[in-house]
Formats: C-alpha cells, structure tokens, sequence
C-alpha cells in the first residue's frame, strides 16, 4: 500500500509539474514576445525621435529625424532583419492573448516594410499634404504636442530647430537625386509646397509660427528666463529657420518646379505599377488589385447617386442632381456665415453624440476631445477636417479639427457625418482607446493601420441612425457626401495611379458625382496624387469591418450582441485586417 501510494503520488507529482512546466514556458515565450517588441518599438522611435514626441516619450524633445542617406537605409534593413531573425526563434504555439496578436502583427509588419525598399520613397520625402516641414511647424508653434513649460523645454527646441535645418539639407540632396532617378513630385504639387515654405519667411518675428510660445509663457518664468528666452528664439527665427526657409524655397521654384514631371500618376514613375500596388498593399493591408478597387469604387458612386435622388424627390427639389448639386453648392441657406458659426455647431453635435454612444458602446475613452479650428499657416492645403489624438498620459485632450479656410467647403449638412467620422464613435474612439489599453505593446498602443482607422471611423458613420442622427433629409445627405467622397476616391485614386488619368480629369468626375465645392474637389485630387493608395483604405475597411458583423450576426443570430462586437473591434487596437478576421471569428466560435 505504501509502494502505491507512493507510486501514485509521484505520478501525480510528474503531472503537475508538466503542467506547471507547459504553463511557465507559455509565460517565458510571451514574455520574449513582449520584450522584443519593446525592443523592436525603441528602435524605431531612436530613429524617429518627433514620432516621440508624439507619444511622450521623454529626452527625444530636443531631437529632430534624420534624412535618409544609403547608410541610413542600409541600417535600417539591417535592424528588421535582425529582428526577424529574432521572432524566427519564438515558437507561435506557446504563445497566448496579447503575445500571440503582438508576434503575428510584427512578423507581418517586419516584411512588409522590408519590402517598402524596393522603392525611393526617400526621393520624395514631403509634399502639400505630409511631410516633417508641416509637422514642424506645428510642434514651434506651442499648440501641438512639444512641451514649452519649462525653461528646458524652451531650449529643447532650440535644439529641435538645429536638426530641422540639417534634415532640410538632407531632403534637399534626396530630392535633387530624384531629380536624375526621375522620381520627382508632380508640377501641380510642387506649386503647392513652394506656399508653405515661403510662409515662414518673415523680417518681424512676431509675425513667425515660431514666436508662438514666447507669446505664451508659463506664469512661473522669472523675468530673466523671459528676456533670455525671447533673444535665443528671436536668433532662432532670423539667423537658422528663415534662412533654411529661404534656402529651400529657392530650390523648390529654381531647380526642383522645372523639373517637376508633367504626370501625375505613380504608374509615370520608374516601377510605378509595382510601387502602387505596394502603396495599396501598406494602406489596406489586403491583397487587392487597383482594377478590383475601381470597379468597386463605380458601383459604389451609382450606388450612392440613387440614394441622393430620393433625398432630392424628399425635398421636393425640381431638376436633375446636377441641378441639385449646383442648389447646394451655391445656395446661402446651406453654409455658415463665419467660423465661429462653424465650430459652434460642432460643438452642439459633440454634446449631442457624447449623451448618446452608451446605447452602441460599452467601451470609451477617458480623455476627451476639444473642437478647435485648423491653424491659419497650413488651412490652404489641410484637409476640411481631422482628428489629433490625445497625449497617452492625460494631459491633453484629442482634437477635432475643423478648416475654416474656405467656408464654403464646409456646407451645414456635414456636421453630423463629420463629427462622427473625425471624433466619437470614429478616429477618437478608436485612437484613444488604443492609447488607454493596459498592457498593449508600444509599438500597437501608437501604431496603426489606415484601412483599421479610416475604415472604424467611415464604418461609424453608419450607425448615426441608430445614435439618433441623421433624422433630418438634408443630414442624411451629409451622410451620403462623406460616404460618396470615400466612393469617389477608390475610383479616382486608381484612376489616377493605374489607369492614365489627369487631374483635370479626376476633377471633373468628382464634381459630376457630389455638391462637393470646388476648391474642396481641388485640395482631394491633389492629395490623391501625392498620397497614393491611402484614399482607398476607407471603403476598403469599412467594407471588412461590416462584412465581420454579417458574419458575427449571421452565425450568433439572438446572441449577437453589437456592444460586445465593437468592444472585440476596438480592445486590442488597430489590427491588419487579415488578423483581425482571425480574430473576430474565433470570437465567434467560442460563443457557439
């Protein structure tokens, strides 16, 4: 009896101790995961120290990015190597939860970036739409994410500035390269980018960007501090930005507007087919064709034109909708007669929705979000409308930015639509809730993925109805433009990069198929062509995102719950959407 019971309890004992073995190896290996992927996340805000900024990071506030070179490339490919090398040694099967989502999103994004350097992207490092010039000037102005509460802060900058003129003079040899490659942005760009430097470009410095925070010092500052400060930021501005301003800008009109290329699509560049296709790749995370895309994109724009004729029969309009179309476009009644109007009805639709996202969400963030309008140095080429997220720790809110540019590209109608997309339930929900995660990797809480983002924020679009939005016609057809506008591009964006279309071309489609103003359809077209394949990704994302809750709603029938469903879109942040199919529909299997 003894020699058994002995027997049974070391078999017992060697049971145990697998389990707990199996158990602690899964921790080990997630662990790894976790690790890794903070290594992985350092080493790439090491090389983007503004990125940073952005999400509080401390001692990269006096650091600017560096210009891309051979060197620096090389180095870089040779960092994602590394690391892949390193995932390569993490088995999958003992992996579990947050670790496991975090080993199948990096070993994706490792070679998918290594196969962005097939491509001279570094040839054209900005445009009127992106690039660090704009970013900034946003950071010296004191009303984005660089901190001036210190008098540390102060000097960071000063320091920030001098990396500023070296990165200016390191994407001025990139461009002149891409000058001899070919690789050269569009005229009409090119036109476009000159205003934004020579905006800077100034004899009084209080009439510069830059002078922003010497207008708002700190309460504490002692006179000393003051009068120190406002000398080095008065230098600053006179003897290292405006001469780098300048410097660019002559180089921008006398060599690089001559020899701007004609074209406007990808598909004129030297591997342009295979570079947009890779551009449609990185901002869907799908395997689509620019020929799917498009005639996805025509049957959505008919699609959607029907709709808007049974909002025009609703309102007893008589003529056809491009009769329609001009009535909104030039008609008083539909537009606010100055900015305060304008960020004012914003603000009541914030409060109107903020009462309302219970009924759809049990989830949301913390951190609140402000209307604020678009500032003045970069309204002419911003977009009508978008979504700053907040600081991670707290101290500042997100922001829902409105252009008041051009009043009348910001018809009464798209208030609703807006306000969801670019705040709550859209980009704010989804970006500051990422942020808010606990225990989500670095490189996911500030990560993302366009087709996730845009494609949340148009999908939440489609819930006004049930918000209480969308109640009055003309509202509802607000609904229709944004979504029409998201249409349009898949057929623009692939039309201008895939299939020989000019601008002028992409233009006048758009104008035939929305009340969108001009200026509006103008500023759209353009950043389609400096921002190839982005556009795309709202349709795209949207339709997945849907398609998982026919699915979700189709196999769970009365379980279906659709507060549950946005918690499992949402809770573990932006995902490729091939992962996040995965990972929905094992969501659902576990509650058949």
């Amino acid at each position: 009896m003894a020699l058994t019971a002995s027997l049974v309890g070391c078999s017992a004992t060697s049971t145990n101790t697998s389990n707990i073995n199996e158990t602690q190896q899964q921790i080990n290996q997630n662990e790894l995961v976790n690790t890794l992927s903070e290594e992985y996340f350092n080493s790439m805000v090491a090389l983007s120290p503004i990125s940073g900024t952005y999400m509080g990071k401390p001692g990269v506030n006096d650091k600017f990015d560096a210009a891309a070179t051979n060197a620096s490339l090389k180095k870089t490919q040779n960092l994602l190597t590394s690391y892949q090398q390193k995932l390569d040694k993490i088995d999958k099967n003992n992996l579990s939860g947050q670790a496991l989502l975090s080993y199948e999103i990096l070993k994706r994004d490792l070679a998918f970036s290594k196969r962005g350097f097939e491509f001279p992207s570094y040839m054209m490092p900005i445009n009127q739409m992106s690039g660090l010039h704009n970013v900034f000037a946003g950071l010296g102005s004191g009303q984005s994410a660089q901190p001036f509460n210190t008098v540390e802060d102060y000097n960071n900058f000063i320091s920030r500035a001098d990396g500023f003129v070296n990165w200016l003079s390191g994407i001025e040899s990139n461009m002149r390269l891409g000058i001899t490659k070919e690789v050269v942005l569009p005229k009409a760009l090119t036109k476009k980018l000159i205003p934004q430097f020579e905006a800077h470009i100034v004899e009084d410095v209080t009439q510069s960007v830059f002078w922003g925070p010497i207008t708002n010092f700190p309460d504490s500052f002692t006179l000393e501090d003051k009068k120190a400060l406002k000398d080095k930021y008065k230098s600053m501005i006179l003897n290292k930005l405006v001469p780098a301003y300048t410097k660019m800008t002559t180089f921008l009109k006398e060599e690089y507007l001559p020899n701007s290329r004609n074209s406007v699509g990808y598909s004129a560049l030297p591997n342009g087919e295979a570079w947009y296709e890779y551009q449609i790749a990185t901002h869907t995370t799908l395997d689509l064709s620019a020929d799917e895309i498009h005639k996805i994109g025509l049957n959505e724009v008919t699609r959607i034109r029907n709709e808007m004729e049974w909002v025009k029969e609703q309102l007893n309009f008589k003529g056809d909708l491009q009769a329609f179309f001009k009535f909104l476009r030039e008609d008083e009644q539909f537009y606010f007669k100055n900015s305060e109007d304008l960020i004012a009805a914003y603000v009541e639709a914030k409060e109107k929705i903020d009462s309302r996202v219970h009924l759809l969400f049990d989830v949301a963030p913390k951190a609140d979000y402000e209307v604020k309008l678009v500032e003045a140095f970069r309204a002419e080429s911003a977009a009508g409308a978008s979504y700053a997220a907040p600081a991670p720790d707290g101290t500042r809110p997100g922001v829902f930015y409105i252009n008041a540019h051009n009043l009348k590209a910001q018809p009464k109608f798209l208030v609703e639509t807006l306000s969801i997309h670019e705040a709550a339930p859209g980009h704010h929900f989804q970006i500051a809730l990422q942020q808010e995660v606990k225990g989500l990797p670095s490189f996911r809480k500030f990560g993302g993925y366009t087709v996730f983002a845009e494609g949340w924020a148009l999908y939440a679009e489609s819930l006004g109805k049930d918000l209480g939005l969308f109640t009055d016609p003309l509202m509802w057809y607000g609904r229709l433009v944004d979504e029409q506008l998201r249409a349009m591009r898949l057929v623009v964006d692939t039309g201008l990069h895939s299939k020989g279309w000019s601008r002028d071309q992409a233009i006048k489609f758009m104008l035939d198929n929305s009340s969108m103003a001009e200026s509006d359809v103008t500023a759209e077209v353009e950043r389609y062509i400096g921002w190839p394949g982005q556009a795309v990704s709202y349709k795209v994302g949207q339709f997945k995102i849907q398609e998982l809750r026919d699915y979700s709603e189709q196999k769970l029938g009365d379980k279906f719950d659709i507060k549950a469903f946005h918690t499992q879109i949402l809770i573990d942040g932006a995902l490729p959407m091939p992962i996040l199919e995965s990972k929905i529909k094992k969501w659902v299997e576990k509650q058949l």
